[in-house]
């Protein structure tokens, strides 16, 4: 998700095509085209320029509700109903082959689907089926201690940073917690899915959220060469 809005002016976005599956955005006040998984400009007037992120989630509808129950729903439209996409279009492109080749030795296959995160210009890819099996994972990435989180409806992932008030949280799911609830073990404090410390010495206290991006392998990779593969083996 990026703002529209480039040296104070508001762009209008529209489809202009399709590179590696990736949607190619064309504003309609410069012609120029954009990369939708970078932001940024890669032909026409605006070569270069940069949109700005907005930071966002990808959840599962439950968990959102459940966050935000006051929350407003963009329904359907039942005029353009035939050109939304099928309830299964993730199944039928997985069919179709990619572009970006596969490498000897490659960490994962094309297709899977990883937790990508970057700090301080260090990028790390988590497959996202270990840390749905795990629950939570723990890492460090550019010098920042992590942890990636699968909520209990096991599609919503969150990440954030464990250091707090000057020291590292260790952090663990507590078993069969539906809705998901975390415990610390420096004070074992409750955490619910949006970071916050619901129980204990530390009630009331926020975890940092890091922005992640759910990608494929093949295209994490691909804009993000120098990137680390966590492996649960590690």
């Amino acid at each position: 998700m990026w703002e529209r809005v480039v040296d104070g002016k508001s762009l209008s976005f529209h489809l202009a095509g399709i590179n590696n599956q990736n949607f190619i955005m064309r504003d309609e006040e410069t012609g120029s085209w954009w990369q939708q998984v970078t932001g940024e400009a890669i032909f026409g007037p605006l070569k270069g320029s940069k949109l700005t992120p907005v930071f966002h989630d990808e959840l599962a509808f439950e968990t959102w509700k459940r966050e935000q129950p006051a929350g407003r729903v963009l329904r359907p439209d039942q005029n353009f109903a035939k050109g939304y996409v099928r309830a299964d279009w993730e199944k039928q492109i997985e069919k179709f082959p990619v572009v970006t080749p596969a490498s000897p030795g490659d960490a994962l296959p094309p297709r899977t689907l990883v937790i990508g995160v970057t700090v301080s210009s260090a990028a790390k890819a988590y497959p996202f089926p270990e840390v749905q099996k795990a629950g939570l994972v723990q890492d460090s990435v550019g010098g920042a201690d992590l942890a990636l989180v699968v909520n209990s409806d096991k599609q919503s992932a969150r990440a954030f940073g464990r250091s707090l008030d000057g020291r590292t949280l260790d952090l663990f799911v507590k078993p069969g917690s539906v809705p998901l609830s975390i415990i610390d073990a420096q004070t074992g404090s409750e955490w619910d899915f949006s970071g916050k410390a619901v129980k204990g010495p530390l009630a009331g206290k926020q975890l940092t959220r890091v922005p992640i991006l759910l990608d494929y392998w093949f295209d994490w990779k691909t804009y993000h060469a120098e990137t680390q593969v966590y492996l649960a083996t590690n």
